[in-house]
């Protein structure tokens, strides 16, 4: 199957340009991660230069010179806030090491 150049860059559109990992979280079954982070007020929140992506908040982003410290800030917070909100537990894509 081949994908054509218009189709790739319309994928991307909604994804951030900045440094990332790709998603953050898996999405709950029934749910999209981007808009349960997005509804509990995380889209473009900030931890030092890490934060959620304000062009899709399933990103976390390096903004320059995050630490695993500030990601791991707003991983948690964020798992938390999803939690308490809506009764849904957040899982990681990413791998923590």
């Amino acid at each position: 199957m081949k994908i054509s150049l218009l189709c790739l860059k319309k994928m991307r559109d909604n994804q951030p340009k900045e440094a990332s990992a790709g998603s953050c979280f898996k999405n709950p079954v029934g749910h999209y991660a981007g808009k349960l982070i997005e509804e509990a007020g995380f889209k473009g929140k900030r931890v030092g230069a890490m934060m959620f992506s304000p062009v899709h908040a399933n990103f976390l982003v390096n903004t320059g010179g995050g630490t695993f410290e500030e990601a791991f800030a707003l991983i948690t917070e964020v798992k938390a806030e999803v939690l308490k909100r809506f009764g849904i537990k957040l899982e990681e894509e990413i791998i923590i090491l």
